[in-house]
């Protein structure tokens, strides 16, 4: 089996791939993690139908992951983030609330997540929902369709503008 593009088997961790004029690579990303402001479109569809398109996003980066957008709790329908049990703990953002994400009777268990009350440095994302864009029918930044993150855990939101190799596919754990 060959190891992930950037991958080497003879180093835990991974070789960056060099990013091209106009890239962002993951690996100059911080770690603590840091939430930033931005303003391109984002536009959210799920069963069929645009569940958010706003130009009011935050974007967390940290070392090794793509970028995880949050968008304004106000920007989707009423009736679409439905409020579930259980909550996860991230050492730097706090408690996670979760949500079901529902549209035209299609329900993502679990798709979207929120910190009501983050911690110091993440205040800009208390009124903010994240989506697992591998749950959505698709996500979109300035009209680019969005690649997902591999695995489960993580929501990042890869564009051609964002090169890793990025944690989150089998093996990346110790990253």
């Amino acid at each position: 089996m060959n190891p992930a593009p950037g991958y080497s088997r003879s180093h835990r961790r991974p070789k960056p791939i060099v990013p091209k004029v106009g890239q962002e690579s993951v690996w100059d990303y911080p770690r603590p993690p840091r939430a930033e402001p931005r303003h391109e479109r984002v536009v959210v569809k799920l069963g069929g139908t645009v569940i958010v398109d706003t130009t009011d996003a935050v974007r967390v980066l940290e070392t090794s992951h793509p970028p995880v957008y949050y968008v304004p709790i106000a920007a989707f329908p009423s009736g679409v983030l439905m409020p579930v049990e259980g909550t996860t703990f991230c050492e730097f953002k706090g408690e996670a609330q979760y949500f079901d994400v529902v549209a035209e009777g299609v329900v993502a268990a679990r798709a979207a997540w929120t910190y009501a009350t983050p911690t110091r440095g993440f205040e800009s994302l208390e009124t903010r929902v994240a989506l697992y864009p591998s749950q959505m029918d698709s996500c979109e930044i300035d009209g680019e369709q969005v690649t997902t993150q591999a695995g489960d855990f993580y929501g990042g939101w890869i564009t051609s503008s964002i090169v890793g190799p990025f944690k989150g596919g089998p093996g990346t754990a110790g990253w």
